[in-house]
């Protein structure tokens, strides 16, 4: 006569407090590794500067040429608004740490950029004056149609 038995197997076994002892083991890691993860955050956020968003304001300025009004009047003119400008874009916004200002001229249809104005915050603070920050364009003149013959007093 057989007897038939079932095996079981080495992992299963029947002693409750083991299978308590591993729902537990399973569980520290999990803890362990939530709290870990969190307080790691925690000081990553109080010890870490904070990112600033700091960026660039970019203008662009368009002014008429008045009658009887010569290329040099007009780029007074045009380094007044870009100062101006530059000031306004500084005290309007604290993030702002850079300026960029491009003042373009209009004369009887004909536009053309006659200078820009790169400067930083810290650059402005310490010289706020448009023609040491500007860059003048060269062409300007002629592509305006105010050469120096416009210029010329009448004989």
């Amino acid at each position: 006569m057989s007897k038939i038995s079932a095996h079981l197997p080495s992992s299963i076994t029947p002693f409750s407090f083991i299978s308590q002892i591993a729902g537990r083991i399973r569980i520290v890691p999990l803890l362990v590794l939530l709290i870990s993860t969190v307080t790691a955050w925690f000081l990553a956020e109080t010890l870490a500067p904070q990112v600033v968003q700091a960026y660039t304001a970019r203008v662009d300025l368009a002014i008429d040429r008045l009658p009887d009004e010569n290329y040099e009047t007009v780029l007074r003119r045009a380094e007044a608004a870009a100062r101006a400008s530059a000031q306004r874009s500084f005290d309007q916004d604290i993030l702002v740490t850079d300026v960029s200002i491009i003042v373009s001229v209009q004369n009887y249809g004909a536009i053309a950029p006659v200078l820009t104005l790169e400067v930083s915050r810290p650059q402005w603070r310490s010289r706020p004056d448009a023609q040491n920050w500007a860059t003048y364009f060269k062409t300007s003149r002629s592509l305006l149609f105010l050469e120096n013959s416009q210029d010329l007093p009448k004989k």
